[in-house]
Formats: structure tokens, C-alpha cells, sequence
């Protein structure tokens, strides 16, 4: 076992962890953030997109000692004071989900791709999802969505 700390959502996590354990397992079955989805363990859906340190990853292919000392932000630790995260908002306005298996993991992608470019076009956007998965909408309003908050001029790494 290997002792790790991780601050996950704003509030500090010191635990013991095997040292094959994958960053989604850890923030679900010991730190309780189910937000996180599996979706394939092989890093090929995005399902599981979390940002480590501001930056998107697949913690499907993260190791929790990866993580060790470092900063995750999950999909529950986006909203804040009551309120849902601007791509949170957007995303529920322009409807774009469908079962929202894939929607966290979208949600921290396209948070990511803004930070990257504020103003992308709408290829860029695409581009930028392209390792996300979503078998339901066909992206069209998801891509409607990070639009729209590129639009509202708030890139959302200051609440990310």
C-alpha cells in the first residue's frame, strides 16, 4: 500500500491506496465522487474525464499515486455556491444530452478546450471533444453548448 494525498474538489484526501489503482476507482469508491463514470477502462470513451491540475485526463489512465500531491477537479466540484458551472448551464440549455452517461467526462473536456482557446471555431470545438464519446446526441447541441459559453466571453478555468 502507498500513501497518497490529493486534494479532489477543494478538500484535501490523504489515503492508503494500492499502487495499480486507477485514478476513477479511487475518487469513486474512496473519495465517494461517483459524478465520475466508467465507461470502457481502456481510455478510449472520456466518460471518465476528469481535470488533474486544470488539465483534462482520462482517469481511467491515471494512477491514483499519479495524483499523489496533486490538485482534481470532478464534475460535482464545478458547481459552486448553488450554482451550476457555466458549461454545466449551457449544457442543459441547449439540450445537450441525452442518457448523460457521457456527460461529465464531456463537460470537463469542453471546459478544457475553452481554456485552451477561448473563441474556438466550430471545428476546433469538435476537434477538441473528439476523444470524448457520446453515442446519443451526435453532437450537434454539445457543440452548441461550449458555443455558447465561448460566446458569454467566461472560460471557465477560473471556476475549474
Amino acid at each position: 500500500m502507498t500513501r497518497i494525498t490529493v486534494t479532489v474538489d477543494g478538500t484535501s484526501y490523504s489515503d492508503e491506496v494500492e499502487p495499480r489503482m486507477l485514478l476513477v476507482h479511487y475518487l469513486r469508491e474512496v473519495v465517494g465522487k461517483t459524478g465520475t463514470v466508467i465507461g470502457c477502462d481502456t481510455s478510449n470513451c472520456g466518460a471518465c474525464t476528469v481535470h488533474l491540475d486544470g488539465r483534462s485526463v482520462k482517469s481511467c489512465n491515471v494512477l491514483a499515486v499519479q495524483a499523489d500531491g496533486h490538485e482534481v477537479t470532478t464534475i460535482e466540484g464545478l458547481s459552486q455556491n448553488g450554482e451550476l458551472h457555466p458549461m454545466q448551464q449551457a449544457f442543459h440549455e441547449c439540450h445537450a444530452l441525452q442518457c448523460g452517461y457521457c456527460t461529465p467526462g464531456m463537460i470537463m473536456q469542453a471546459i478544457d478546450v475553452l481554456n485552451d482557446n477561448p473563441d474556438p471555431s466550430e471545428e476546433e470545438i469538435r476537434v477538441g471533444l473528439e476523444g470524448n464519446l457520446c453515442r446519443c446526441t451526435g453532437y450537434h447541441n454539445i457543440v452548441r453548448a461550449v458555443q455558447q459559453v465561448a460566446g458569454q466571453g467566461e472560460t471557465s478555468g477560473a471556476r475549474s
